[in-house]
């Protein structure tokens, strides 16, 4: 075993919990609070709280719409916020940045959009059966609709894809649609996106990436990747629930038709019809989520100031002690690979006690972490477990954290009398 003490990080991550207020108010019986649950949701600094707060006091108003100060201060600081997103991923254009709700918003919107207006009976769409009901369920409803239909990419024995099989499964004819994770949100595999979107334009496909556990993570760089859809959570990232971004290629948005009408997303409307705003606001109809947006603005200030590099690094560390030391308790099984194909995401189970049992008692020493099928049922299946228990760590975990969670553990096995 490694000694913690040993471990070399990136940065000082005492003086990052210190920007979180949350890590540090008291939970059960007054036990401190270990926050393992990062790939559901992340906690939120200072910086991004205040930004809120600052809004609603300060100059809260409509966007786009009102030539008063507060509305143009509120509009300065939403667009503002599109113009940091843009280059914390490297797009190639502000306009190529679409305000959502979250990832799932941006797929069903590509959903509605692109693929109903491109996909017709017989054509394929290819996934992967690792993939969060977000990136399923949108593409069978499609199905039902257009006679489109799925194909899965399956899993090799050490949780990573089976490339082959996605090489054959391109190969055949009708091929319009990848849609697949940057990153399994249960088993942490990184997916090789940019060699998955070459072989995708070989054959004639456009590729949609769900970039929710990656973005937060690692650095992105929609461009080299050459991706054609990129959609991601602000939530998972530092930014306030409520927000997301899709990133198009602007000569696929500049095509599409609109998804929802209303104000904002108009040039003109008369009685007898009507044109559409430029990009991106003609896929932001309404009054959009304003504060949020600009929260998520701040948030990516604060990843951009600590640095992505280091985040990653960091998580590195973080997932090779939490695998070493998860490897020590008898009796635990961790699911996914290991070493660079993998996030700072630990799902396991623990023989004898139940993945929902596990967590309750977790939860009693103050450790929050996930259980259940992770919005990932057909992955569970594979793996012909019903649920598992999902350690996933963020920028603020220490290692420290990590050996409460096993210890947690033994007290899990003695509770059950394993």
């Amino acid at each position: 075993m490694s000694n913690m003490t040993e471990l070399i990080l990136p940065y000082d991550v005492e003086t990052v919990r210190a920007d979180f207020p949350i890590l540090h108010e008291p939970h059960h019986d007054n036990v401190p609070l270990i926050y393992l649950d990062n790939a559901a949701s992340s906690q939120k600094p200072l910086k991004v709280i205040e930004a809120l707060d600052n809004y609603y006091r300060r100059y809260n108003a409509n966007v786009h719409r009102g030539i008063h100060k507060l509305s143009e201060e509120a509009t300065e600081a939403y667009e503002s916020a599109r113009i940091k997103i843009r280059k914390f991923i490297n797009a190639g254009s502000k306009r190529e940045i679409i305000y959502t709700k979250g990832t799932t918003e941006g797929i069903n919107l590509v959903a509605q959009t692109w693929a109903r207006a491109n996909l017709q009976n017989g054509d394929v769409i290819v996934s992967t059966v690792m993939e969060h009901h977000s990136n399923i369920v949108p593409w069978q409803m499609l199905a039902m609709e257009k006679g489109v239909t799925v194909r899965y990419v399956p899993l090799l024995d050490d949780g990573t894809l089976d490339m082959e099989a996605y090489r054959k499964l391109l190969s055949e004819e009708h091929v319009k649609l990848v849609a697949v994770a940057h990153m399994s949100n249960v088993l942490g595999t990184i997916h090789p996106i940019a060699e998955m979107a070459r072989l995708a334009h070989e054959h004639g496909a456009l590729i949609l990436v769900d970039g929710a556990q990656s973005v937060p993570h690692m650095p992105v760089d929609v461009q080299a990747l050459d991706v054609d859809f990129f959609t991601f959570s602000g939530h998972k990232m530092l930014g306030p629930t409520g927000i997301g971004i899709l990133y198009g290629r602007r000569d696929l948005l500049e095509e599409m038709p609109p998804w929802m009408g209303g104000g904002d997303m108009i040039s003109r409307v008369t009685l007898e019809g009507s044109t559409w705003a430029e990009l991106p606001h003609k896929f932001e109809a309404g009054t959009p989520n304003i504060a949020q947006a600009i929260g998520l603005g701040y948030a990516v200030d604060y990843l951009t100031e600590l640095g992505m590099d280091k985040i990653h690094e960091h998580e590195k560390i973080m997932i090779e002690y939490a695998l070493e030391r998860l490897s020590e308790v008898p009796g635990v099984t961790v699911y996914g690979p290991e070493g660079v194909h993998k996030g700072a995401v630990a799902a396991f189970t623990v023989a004898g006690i139940h993945a929902h049992d596990v967590a309750q008692i977790l939860d009693m020493e103050g450790i929050a972490v996930r259980a259940g099928h992770h919005c990932a049922m057909p992955l569970h299946n594979e793996l012909h477990v019903n649920a598992t228990a999902r350690a996933s760590f963020y920028l603020y975990n220490t290692p420290a954290e990590v050996d409460a969670l096993i210890e947690g553990l033994y007290k899990a096995q003695k509770a059950f009398k394993i």
